[in-house]
């Protein structure tokens, strides 16, 4: 498969601050790529610089072979990356059906798609944003950035906070878009255990650098690195 991101000595921060040094990385086409690391280690920063809202000290970011720096994180969007923050930012006034039409671009992923990834969407469709529970919300997210049909899904700490029930059935939701729809994925995770059996790839962050990268099926095997940089071997 060929490269669909391609990361090379990137070090970007906020202002005059450097959060990430020299990350290099590479994610081929229909593969899910996990990112773990400790609170405060750069994870966001490094969603943030895809997205293209940290300022960048060195390096490149190259999306489908053509460089992205310096593109506004609108024209990023345009080329094909699709964003889910921690915060959902969904449009709370709108009803469900708004906030899914309102952003969709032509492709794949329509609306009834969408409904037949998270049905709870469908039963609530004109209901608003702000009414849903937090799960749905997440859902909801999600479903919004599918239905601008990416090349690459980016999501921020997709299951924080969320009962564990909703944690599965997002989990499931994710699994089969990796697996069945093979689409390319960067999952930022503090729990290695939610998101090793759905993706195929991991890299661990500290202080701003990769310090590990491994296959996840490596890392289910051999939990000695996240240990050793999470504090925990989560299984």
């Amino acid at each position: 498969m060929a490269d669909l991101l391609a990361v090379e000595g990137l070090s970007a921060g906020y202002g005059r601050a450097v959060v990430l040094s020299d990350i290099a990385f590479r994610l081929r086409e229909g593969e899910a790529l996990a990112v773990l690391g400790r609170n405060g280690v750069g994870k966001t920063t490094l969603l943030d610089s895809l997205i293209g809202v940290t300022r960048r000290f060195a390096g490149t970011i190259a999306l489908s072979g053509r460089d992205i720096e310096g593109l506004a994180p609108e024209a990023r969007a345009a080329r094909g990356i699709g964003w889910v923050p921690q915060e959902r930012n969904i449009f709370r006034s709108l009803s469900v059906l708004e906030n899914l039409t309102a952003v969709a671009r032509p492709g794949p992923w329509s609306v009834e798609r969408v409904f037949g990834l998270f049905p709870r969407l469908r039963e609530r469709q004109r209901q608003s944003g702000g009414s849903l529970s937090g799960g749905e919300q997440q859902m909801l997210a999600i479903g919004r950035a599918l239905v601008t049909n990416p090349k690459l899904l980016l999501l921020d700490e997709p299951t924080e906070g969320l009962a564990p029930i909703i944690v599965q059935e997002l989990l499931d939701a994710l699994g089969r878009l990796f697996r069945e729809e093979g689409l390319a994925a960067l999952i930022v995770e503090q729990h290695a255990a939610k998101i090793l059996p759905i993706t195929d790839r991991v890299l661990i962050l500290e202080r701003g650098r990769i310090v590990h990268q491994d296959s996840s099926a490596a890392l289910r095997a051999d939990p000695a690195p996240l240990d050793r940089y999470l504090g925990v071997a989560q299984r």
